[in-house]
């Protein structure tokens, strides 16, 4: 107040700008935190920062997993609660514990004095109390410190901001000094045994939601509404998943990454379990609904770790006919409208990422039509701040034309115009754009035909988004450096000359690579009864291989343990989908299953033994209504048996799952069950999962157990280096029953440049009807006595195989006269969607 208004105006900036400056710094030290927080490398961090930095809020930011010195209130409460099992115990006190249980005399009963204050001292002050001891305090400037210590049997020194602390034992009659190397060696010896014991497998301790099954059964989104879904980050730490693992979207989902597999590379994979089916009917045969509900049956009622790998579902459908593919009844993944719409993004990115592709491939065709190599080339190549040079993708399409060089200037005229001309042949380009739509009008469409395109039009269509290349790359991608490969080596299109163009000749497979980053991690949900499932991946099974990803049943058998049970879905019958499985995704992954089971109902067994045509949306005729035990016997000796004979050439045994639904008698159960273990399967059972849950499956998850148990002797069907016509003629002939395949002289040409190309060794995704075990959707049970023709054979060098189509296949779907959107809303109120499934 008597400083003269100038010195105070002056006062009060520089006090104004010292408050502005600790802000700054205050947010930088955030800001660094937050990193620090988000890097899976880093497992723990010290906060050696000036006491008036340590705010509450600095403090805070840090997440309590990684705050080694215990001083966020969430791991202060932790630590006065008694809860020492997550997050960090304060280095300073274990080890001043440590030092003190290492006394020959016990310390139980013992009496110690604190000296001191701040958290080191409340810290001290649980541990100590935990471990039987009585504490009293003093302030360190007491008068009287020397005659307290001398009372007490035991001394420690804790002052905030030190880097010693002193112990005194009453029973040496001594003071013991430690100073601050000594502790610093003491913590990181702490710390590592901590770090080392956070990254080891961890048991789990999964708290199981109660079903109560009402009948009749409820709409399936009912039901899954009816359950209160457990938080994800509960869920990820009951099954042994660390936070930083862990990228939620939202509650109900998250991300898991992939340094799991990092941390747990020496632990034992579980039991591999593959769900495959019969030849369905077009209403289809219940996988899903069987696969979710022996994880069920198999950890919420006989406590056996297991996980559940699912396709994502396409959006096509969804809105289209057929439904969503969450399951149904009581064995469903929640919440289900989730898991059907959006998911985590990864069909999003997809789109994204195929379309980019597609952009990339018009935009050069045009701009080498309408450019010189010069003009190209330094467009290609400009001239930044003077300075002119390749970027990595350019310099690895340099090396594939055989141009070591690196300078853009030493270039020749031939070399120029090599590099920046792909020379794509406008009627040889395999590419669509795809959309997560059934959109039947977008089959064959024009593009270019705006004035600024300059006359380059052309033909091409669009695919589901779920039939791209980029799809089935995902499913079969090992990690993201092994993704980045597989999409530089997607085939677009061919040269002029005859060259196959690639995505990383375009200079966009790093792009696409970048989209797909997040999409490449599984997604974690749970189902009716909170046990976990990975969703991640859902290629075609007739033009791919139909099967969830590599990365989500890697993971899955990773965290179940030795002990555990992994159980994965494939697409379509045991024909298509198993026999892809086995073929294409083993090879690719290197596990090898345990059991398959073999999904029947007697719905399709009648159907296969002589019964009338099933439609979707068509009522059923009454022979699928009404006992019929000579329909079932001829439907189990014919298709059932033939699926059976498949999955036993490649070496696994098999348990059939008949899903029984009301309609079904007991005599006919009894009948599919017989005659299944006539026909070699290791057991059959029934199953009620869809009106009961877990419960009803429980009799199935025994049988796989049992199944488990059994040696295998997994073999793949073919060898790779064998001619890409003799792999496709053993598949014809040992999985679909043919006497033999018809190669066309144009198919045979396509072959051959596929051989030039070094594309021969590729395994073969056969694309053929699933209404059938041969090429005619009307021949049901187990047609003999036909030749396959093979009408066109495509190759996807990103994904790994080559395709053989078996008639036309349709990659994009389209809408029936009345598809499921006509009844799905929304309550602006509650915002609950209505009229889905």
């Amino acid at each position: 107040q008597r400083k003269p208004p100038k010195l105070q105006f002056a006062a009060l900036l520089l006090h104004s700008f010292a408050m502005f400056a600790f802000s700054l710094l205050c947010a930088k030290i955030i800001g660094e935190l937050l990193k620090l927080n988000d890097d899976p490398k880093v497992s723990g961090v010290y906060l050696h920062l000036p006491p008036a930095s340590l705010t509450s809020r600095v403090i805070n930011t840090l997440y309590p997993e990684k705050d080694v010195d215990c001083i966020t209130d969430m791991n202060m409460g932790r630590l006065v609660q008694g809860n020492l099992s997550r997050g960090f115990v304060p280095p300073l006190a274990g080890a001043v514990l440590s030092l003190l249980q290492k006394h020959d005399a016990s310390l139980e009963g013992k009496t110690v004095l604190l000296v001191g204050e701040g958290p080191l001292k409340l810290a001290l002050h649980c541990l100590i109390e935990r471990n039987g001891m009585f504490v009293q305090s003093s302030h360190s400037n007491s008068n009287s410190l020397q005659s307290q210590v001398g009372e007490h049997n035991i001394g420690s020194s804790s002052r905030s901001g030190l880097g010693y602390l002193t112990a005194a034992y009453r029973a040496q009659v001594s003071f013991s000094t430690l100073n601050f190397s000594c502790f610093s060696a003491l913590f990181v010896h702490w710390f590592c045994s901590r770090w080392l014991q956070e990254q080891q497998y961890r048991p789990w301790h999964l708290h199981t939601l109660k079903l109560l099954p009402l009948n009749p059964v409820p709409s399936d989104i009912e039901i899954s509404r009816a359950q209160t879904p457990k938080p994800i980050d509960q869920l990820a730490a009951e099954i042994g998943l660390l936070p930083e693992e862990l990228e939620p979207y939202g509650r109900s989902k998250a991300k898991v990454r992939l340094s799991l597999l990092d941390r747990l590379h020496s632990q034992p994979d579980g039991k591999y379990i593959l769900v495959a089916g019969i030849t369905p009917t077009p209403l289809g045969e219940g996988k899903s609904t069987v696969t979710i509900g022996l994880v069920q049956a198999m950890s919420a009622h006989l406590k056996l770790n297991s996980f559940a790998c699912l396709r994502q579902p396409s959006q096509g459908p969804t809105f289209g006919v057929k439904g969503g593919a969450a399951g149904g009844g009581y064995a469903q993944v929640i919440p289900m409208e989730e898991f059907n719409l959006h998911l985590t993004g990864d069909i999003h990115a997809i789109t994204a990422a195929n379309n980019l592709v597609a952009a990339a491939i018009d935009a050069r065709m045009l701009h080498e039509a309408t450019q010189s190599d010069k003009a190209l080339f330094n467009r290609l190549v400009p001239s930044v701040n003077g300075v002119r040079k390749f970027s990595p993708i350019q310099i690895s399409r340099l090396q594939g034309l055989g141009i070591h060089k690196t300078d853009p200037a030493s270039l020749t005229p031939q070399e120029v115009s090599a590099f920046a001309r792909l020379d794509l042949d406008p009627s040889k380009i395999t590419w669509h754009r795809v959309v997560d739509t059934n959109d039947r009008f977008l089959r064959k469409i024009t593009v270019g035909q705006a004035s600024t395109e300059k006359g380059q039009t052309r033909e091409t269509g669009f695919d589901i988004a779920v039939a791209s290349e980029i799809m089935a790359i995902l499913a079969l991608s090992d990690n993201l450096g092994d993704m980045r490969g597989r999409l530089g080596r997607m085939v677009v299109g061919t040269s002029r000359s005859g060259k196959p163009v690639t995505a990383e000749d375009l200079g966009v497979s790093g792009a696409v690579a970048v989209l797909m980053k997040d999409a490449i991690k599984p997604t974690l949900m749970q189902t009716l009864e909170g046990t976990p499932v990975f969703v991640h991946a859902g290629p075609f099974a007739n033009i791919a291989h139909g099967n969830s990803s590599v990365l989500a049943d890697k993971l899955a058998l990773k965290l179940v343990g030795q002990d555990g049970f992994v159980v994965t879905e494939a697409g379509f019958g045991a024909d298509i989908g198993m026999e892809k499985f086995f073929n294409i995704k083993c090879r690719a992954s290197g596990l090898k299953p345990n059991v398959v089971v073999l999904v029947a109902t007697v719905r399709a067994l009648k159907m296969h033994g002589g019964g009338p045509n099933v439609s979707a949306g068509a009522p059923l005729p009454r022979e699928y209504i009404d006992e019929n035990l000579s329909l079932v016997a001829r439907g189990c000796r014919s298709n059932l048996r033939k699926q059976i004979q498949i999955a036993k050439l490649f070496g696994v045994p098999v348990v059939v799952a008949l899903n029984a639904f009301r309609t079904d008698t007991p005599a006919e159960i009894d009948l599919v069950c017989q005659i299944a273990k006539e026909c070699g399967a290791s057991d059959a059972v029934s199953c009620q999962h869809w009106s009961q849950g877990g419960r009803g499956c429980l009799e199935l998850a025994l049988a796989v157990k049992e199944a488990a148990r059994q040696p295998t002797n997994f073999q793949f069907l073919y060898n790779t280096e064998m001619p890409i016509v003799e792999k496709i003629r053993t598949i014809a002939q040992k999985v679909y029953g043919a006497d033999d395949i018809e190669v066309s002289p144009e198919v045979q040409r396509k072959i051959d440049y596929y051989n030039h190309q070094g594309y021969g060794s590729l395994p073969i995704c056969m694309a053929k009807t699933h209404l059938s075990l041969s090429h005619m959707p009307d021949k049901k049970g187990a047609p003999t006595g036909f030749v396959l023709p093979i009408r066109d054979i495509r190759a996807s060098v990103g994904a790994g195989f080559i395709y053989p189509l078996v008639g036309t296949m349709s990659t994009m779907p389209g809408l029936p006269t009345r598809p499921c959107f006509y009844d799905i809303d929304i309550d602006p109120v509650t915002e609950d969607i209505i009229g889905l499934f």
